[in-house]
């Protein structure tokens, strides 16, 4: 058993997926990805099957779903497709994000306080079906006691602008954004909400975000699988795993 200041490790493999697509192959292959994730430390699986299918399909859901010993953590746009799809196969927890076709990747958070009432009778089947309803959000105080009233159980802070922020040498901006995502998660967990976080964390940013004490778990992705191209898939998030626990004053 984990300690309770022990932060959870989702390891998200979407882009193990995007390169097998860049030709339209089998490999590599992110269920393979995934028990890898779980033999290196990994608590969970992080996967986002988008409307557009560009990385994970709904093949690699059902081999995740029947492979994993870990929870599976499915991203989804609440679509009623993806809601079909989560209610078939009853991940563990079931994030909801928003969705763009012509975004790189996920932008800013969900907007829930402007859609309280159909997020609220989205997620109610979810809810019944046994899935942790997590909602991808940023630290706007509105945004999260919105999703304490629609009965979500979690929230994920995007703290990609703060990622950002530190990378471009922006300082004293970083800061203030740090800051206010430690009061964002203050107020969560208030609410009674499990906090997490995720979206641009590297090696470089990690313990800064994983010292917030509010926080559960901390979902990564794209950095663990560029880094895995120089040392690997296991020893990457091995690293991962030990900055985390030395930010909770964990590891030596």
């Amino acid at each position: 058993m984990h300690r309770a200041d022990k932060l959870r490790l989702g390891v998200n493999i979407d882009h193990v997926a995007t390169v097998r697509n860049a030709r339209g192959s089998l490999w590599p292959d992110p269920l393979r990805a995934a028990l890898l994730a779980e033999t290196a430390g990994a608590d969970g699986i992080t996967a986002h099957l988008r409307e557009d299918r560009r990385h994970i399909r709904d093949s690699d859901i059902e081999a995740l779903m029947a492979a994993l010993t870990v929870p599976l953590n499915f991203e989804c746009a609440a679509t009623p497709e993806m809601q079909a799809i989560a209610l078939r196969h009853r991940p563990h927890a079931v994030c909801l994000v928003p969705e763009k076709r012509e975004e790189r990747t996920t932008e800013g958070g969900l907007d829930v306080a402007s859609d309280q009432n159909r997020l609220s009778d989205f997620i109610a089947p979810l809810r019944e079906a046994g899935c942790r309803v997590s909602m991808f959000i940023g630290h706007d105080p509105r945004q999260i006691e919105a999703s304490a009233r629609i009965g979500a159980a979690v929230v994920e802070l995007h703290v990609g602008l703060y990622s950002e922020l530190l990378a471009e040498g922006h300082h004293a901006l970083a800061e203030r954004e740090l800051a206010a995502l430690r009061a964002g998660a203050e107020l969560a967990a208030e609410a009674g909400l499990e906090v997490h976080a995720g979206h641009g964390l590297t090696y470089e940013n990690v313990e800064s975000i994983a010292a917030i004490p509010e926080l559960a778990e901390l979902n990564i992705g794209h950095f663990l699988i560029g880094e895995a191209i120089f040392r690997g898939l296991g020893p990457s998030i091995e690293e991962m795993r030990r900055r985390m626990d030395l930010a909770r004053g964990l590891g030596g």
